[in-house]
């Protein structure tokens, strides 16, 4: 992490704040998280500390934390961001003023009298908020003055890149690079997995239904128990097997694509499974999810059916395995086992798989074992798993 966008104080200037507790909220590449105060003091904002929505670097002053009747430093010039990146992990990340202090530092877009909304619209239109008229009281750049900016014809556009969007091109890098990635397609009939789910359509009443994705996703967890090393990480000099499935959901929103994790799917009923993928959905798309949250998966579904795509090719969410995409279920005409023609719901699954960890017998028959668990679905779920709420 090389710098974040500061949402906000969550302590007034002037308050006593302990070490531990919530001092302000620091939005990352991956989502917004309150970050906690590593000492106790009086908290003292000077007048040229960031405002919401203004974005800054790593090792750079946001205020400070005094005793009593202890004053600021007089002429003393902010510190300079540090020149080495510091080594933040996913894991770490959480804990980033534990790691590394955020010092104040001023955002060339700053500069410009703006407003923070102002200066957000025009990070994510890619608009040069220099070059803007100012139409606001006190000479300042008003948010619909970049929004009108964004809407007039250019004979070229830019957009910036997010410290999301990095994140995920070097995580794509990453995983093409480090893998041996193949891609398996196969068709299913989903006739039972529609009646299923039409099932609790028709009874959920005001409950949440679980979606396609969460049911499947209960019959990847099935799945790997007989076939566990499609949830395997390669290690070093050693293929290390899951103890539990943690899958994980791909989640599109307005941000970029981001990963929350389902723990224990195998041992979930299948309500429950779809209350906590709902939940993480829409903590994901809201940008209140947490770290933790997108970490530690062993298997990935993403499903692009909604938006009518048959199959594709899933890149593998490194370190893990093998990511399982799904495609639109269509209503076509299918040869029956007796050469009878009947109308039946069909899907595709493309499987991409890491040939390193798995050869390609392996991963067909683990698709071919999720084909018949998608045939029939209730055979492989039992009443307690279907329909139990605890």
């Amino acid at each position: 992490m090389e710098e974040g966008v500061f949402v906000g104080w969550l302590k007034q200037d002037g308050d006593f704040v302990k070490a531990g507790e919530p001092l302000f909220t620091l939005e990352n590449e991956k989502a917004s998280q309150d970050v906690e105060s590593t000492d106790s003091g009086i908290l003292k904002i000077p007048p040229d500390a960031p405002k919401s929505g203004a974005t800054v670097k790593v090792g750079c002053r946001l205020g400070y934390l005094v005793a009593e009747g202890e004053t600021l430093p007089v002429n003393k010039p902010p510190t300079p961001p540090v020149s080495a990146r510091p080594t933040i992990t996913d894991a770490s990340s959480s804990s980033i003023a534990a790691n590394a202090e955020l010092k104040l530092a001023t955002p060339s877009s700053s500069q410009i009298p703006s407003s923070p909304r102002a200066r957000r619209a025009a990070r994510e239109l890619g608009v040069d908020i220099s070059s803007l008229p100012v139409t606001g009281k006190g000479g300042r750049i008003r948010e619909r003055d970049v929004l009108a900016a964004a809407k007039r014809p250019s004979p070229t556009r830019e957009l910036p890149v997010t410290a999301l969007r990095r994140t995920i091109a070097e995580r794509m890098i990453n995983s093409v690079s480090r893998t041996a990635p193949v891609t398996l397609t196969c068709r299913a009939d989903a006739t039972n997995l529609v009646a299923l789910r039409n099932q609790f359509k028709s009874t959920a009443g005001d409950s949440p239904v679980p979606s396609y994705t969460d049911i499947v996703a209960k019959l990847v967890a099935v799945a790997l128990r007989s076939h566990p090393v499609l949830a395997g990480r390669w290690e070093g000099e050693r293929i290390v097997l899951p103890d539990a499935i943690h899958i994980g959901i791909a989640v599109d929103t307005e941000h970029g694509l981001l990963v929350p994790v389902v723990r224990h799917v195998a041992d979930l009923p299948l309500l429950e499974l779809g209350r906590r993928s709902r939940d993480l959905i829409e903590a994901t798309r809201s940008r209140r999810v947490k770290p933790e949250d997108l970490q530690g998966g062993n298997f990935t579904i993403t499903n692009l059916g909604g938006f009518g795509i048959d199959a594709f090719t899933p890149i593998i969410n490194y370190p893990e395995t093998a990511v399982l995409g799904l495609g639109a279920i269509r209503r076509e005409p299918a040869v029956l086992d007796d050469g009878s023609l009947a109308s039946r719901e069909q899907i595709t699954l493309s499987l991409t798989f890491d040939h390193r960890v798995v050869d390609g017998a392996p991963a067909a028959r683990f698709l071919q074992t999720l084909c018949q668990g998608i045939e029939n679905p209730t055979d492989w779920l039992s009443p307690e798993t279907r329909n139990s709420k605890s």
